[in-house]
């Protein structure tokens, strides 16, 4: 094992929570000494604090993310017999909450340069059974929304927005979270906003549909033993809302932050031939969860393990398209081909970002990765 300058993790929860220690420790503490451990007060701040950010009325935290999709659809009244129309480049949560309501999952291929659903797709895939579409902004990159939204609103289909990769993201001057009906997001500890466990939320500007998703997620009440549906038990702990308020304090900071370092990674990497960086779009930048690199399917595992060996660790998000999961194949019988999600697939690469990371670092990141191909 050479030795190296650096040792460089795709992640680093641990300066991220040096750089604001002193703030989370008195968050935490607050709330051990307060002795109030589910919603509360803290929930409710949290809730509008990141409502705000949404540039909308309405924020109902939550136990997950995939609790919050499954929510959201079933506020909606989805359920056997309807039609839902996901990407087929994805997290298996975007399958299984679909699935987790009875309805039926359509897969549809994305956009090669986006990675996220393909609109036009999208639309030539809808039958009489569907009512839904569900796009996911990955990677911090927000779907082409402006089709989807005029059909969805011409032929009576709802949106709903998995943001739970895209926090604060802007499409043609809306937030992320603010496009669809109801929409959702993930605090997934590795988030652009992270809790230091699960958590998740949903965000509309629908009083009806949070009314309806806060009697879901609460037991089917709104009131204390007033049941008026069959709910289930999804609510954020109050430990939880208290991290993500003080990180949501310093998220526009962090943001920028990645957004530089997503340019200085295209800047540095533009002559090397053999990759693909990401694009850029004008109207809707993204907040890069997620810095991924396409390379040559055949190179990709030695490049991952040179890149090991040399310090760096890298990821693949996501390594099976949703159409070849054996969840997919075998058990939910779905057979279909979305060659742009497959071929994704097998060549993307995650590379580290974060905000604490140092020009020094993505610089040794890059002349390593030039450095490989260069052989």
């Amino acid at each position: 094992m050479p030795t190296t300058p650096f040792s460089i993790p795709l992640v680093d929860l641990i300066a991220q929570y040096h750089s604001i220690q002193s703030e989370i420790d008195e968050a935490i503490a607050d709330v051990i000494t307060g002795g109030h451990f589910i919603g509360g007060e803290r929930a409710r701040e949290f809730a509008t604090h990141f409502a705000r950010l949404c540039e909308v009325p309405y924020c109902l935290p939550c136990a997950n993310g995939t609790d919050a999709l499954e929510i959201a659809l079933a506020s909606l009244g989805i359920g056997p017999g309807d039609e839902v129309i996901i990407p087929a480049f994805s997290f298996a949560a975007t399958l299984e909450s679909v699935c987790n309501v009875g309805a039926t999952p359509v897969l549809c291929d994305i956009d090669p340069d986006r990675y996220t659903m393909d609109a036009k797709m999208a639309i030539d895939l809808v039958s009489e059974r569907t009512k839904i579409f569900m796009p996911v902004h990955l990677y911090g990159q927000v779907t082409d929304m402006e089709p989807l939204v005029s059909y969805a609103s011409d032929h009576n289909m709802f949106i709903i927005e998995d943001s739970a990769q895209a926090h604060g993201a802007l499409y043609k001057n809306s937030k992320a979270g603010s496009i669809g009906d109801i929409n959702t997001f993930s605090f997934y500890p590795s988030k652009n906003l992270g809790a230091y466990g699960d958590a998740g939320a949903i965000t509309t500007k629908s009083e009806w549909l949070y009314t309806k998703a806060l009697k879901i997620a609460n037991h089917g009440r709104t009131s204390k033993y007033e049941h008026e549906i069959v709910g289930r038990n999804s609510r954020m702990d109050t430990l939880q809302a208290a991290i993500l308020s003080v990180k949501l304090r310093h998220l526009d900071a962090w943001t920028t932050k990645r957004q530089e370092l997503a340019i200085r990674y295209n800047e540095l990497l533009k002559d090397v031939e053999q990759i693909v960086v990401p694009h850029f779009y004008a109207d809707a930048l993204s907040v890069f969860h997620i810095y991924a690199i396409r390379v040559p399917k055949d190179q990709r595992e030695e490049f991952m393990r040179h890149m090991k060996q040399m310090g760096i660790e890298t990821g693949i998000h996501y390594p099976v398209s949703l159409s070849k999961l054996q969840v997919t194949t075998k058990q939910l019988k779905i057979i279909v081909d979305c060659p742009e999600s497959e071929k994704a697939s097998e060549e993307v690469v995650s590379l580290p970002l974060y905000p604490e990371m140092s020009d020094e670092m993505q610089d040794y990141v890059c002349e390593t990765i030039i450095q490989f191909f260069k052989r």
